[in-house]
């Protein structure tokens, strides 16, 4: 399979990644990348039931007025 990139940007930010990372090839880049979302997504099913508890709790406590006032949220 041959994939040609026209965007000169996203050449670059592979170039940066191939320096970064001391990949030999865009190859290794391409698949350091996959492996990394592969292990993101796999997180995320795997924990998802607890961060929905989690944003439902933080809603919660929003509701009843427990958030931090706006004017506040720069302090912290």
């Amino acid at each position: 399979m041959n994939i040609e990139i026209r965007d000169a940007a996203l050449q670059a930010r592979i170039q940066r990644q191939i320096q970064a990372t001391g990949s030999s090839s865009v190859e290794e880049v391409l698949l350091r990348l996959l492996e990394t979302q592969e292990e993101q997504d796999r997180w995320l099913l795997e924990n998802r039931e607890a961060n929905n508890a989690k944003i439902r709790r933080g809603i919660e406590q929003l509701d009843r007025g427990e958030g931090i006032p706006e004017d506040r949220l720069d302090a912290i």
